[in-house]
């Protein structure tokens, strides 16, 4: 096959090297750039177009979700693997609608993660067999209820802009860390706080901790 340009997007440093030594071992493949967190895996991807990015669900600044949106954004034709430590089936419907190609368990990657890459760069998609069962057994349980719409989750009612912030203000940066972070003034990163805060019904910083928690926005 054509060589593999790919870019490996994970917050620590022996796991991209890790990535790197695997993916690289294969003839032709070669790993074109890293990043450790989710901003930079965007501003990497738009700078390098890597063939394939892996990349890690659980980053600080933008996560793994967050950043899969943003480089499909940039680019629809954005080819992006999600390589995770957990299982979860909200969490594997989440990767599926932000429009990533793959979902790999971290604990499987030394066995389906080659495998996964050339499924991703040959417009397949990539599920180990323990993710694919789940995602069978949730659309099993889904399929008699589909006549009943379910309501709206506070979630699905934040804007992508809203969910950067959910995540800064949940790491403690300050209106004034967010701001600077996501270039808009003090004023309207306030706004932006006030207006999830109320949205989510949040009272205190802990709340919104766990509303990110729960809904796979940064990790516990």
């Amino acid at each position: 096959m054509e060589p593999l340009r790919l870019l490996v997007a994970d917050d620590h440093e022996i796991v991209r090297k890790g990535l790197r030594s695997l993916l690289e071992a294969q003839p032709g493949w070669q790993v074109a750039g890293e990043a450790s967190d989710g901003r930079e895996a965007v501003e990497k991807a738009k700078e390098l177009r890597p063939d394939v990015t892996v990349l890690d669900i659980g980053m600080p600044s933008l996560n793994g979700l967050e950043a899969t949106r943003q480089m499909l954004k940039n680019d629809a034709r954005a080819k992006i693997l999600i390589l995770t430590m957990h299982e979860s089936d909200p969490l594997i419907r989440d990767v599926l609608d932000a429009g990533a190609r793959g979902y790999v368990l971290k604990t499987d990657a030394s066995r389906d993660l080659v495998t996964a890459v050339n499924a991703v760069r040959s417009n397949k998609t990539f599920f180990t067999a323990k993710v694919a069962q789940m995602v069978l057994d949730g659309y099993l349980d889904q399929a008699p209820k589909k006549e009943k719409p379910q309501p709206e989750s506070p979630k699905t009612r934040l804007t992508p802009r809203q969910r950067e912030i959910v995540q800064l203000l949940a790491e403690g940066k300050s209106s004034k860390e967010v701001a600077v972070q996501l270039g808009l003034s003090v004023k309207t990163a306030e706004t932006h706080r006030a207006n999830i805060m109320r949205r989510l019904d949040c009272h205190s910083v802990s709340e919104l901790v766990r509303y990110a928690v729960r809904n796979n926005i940064i990790e516990a």
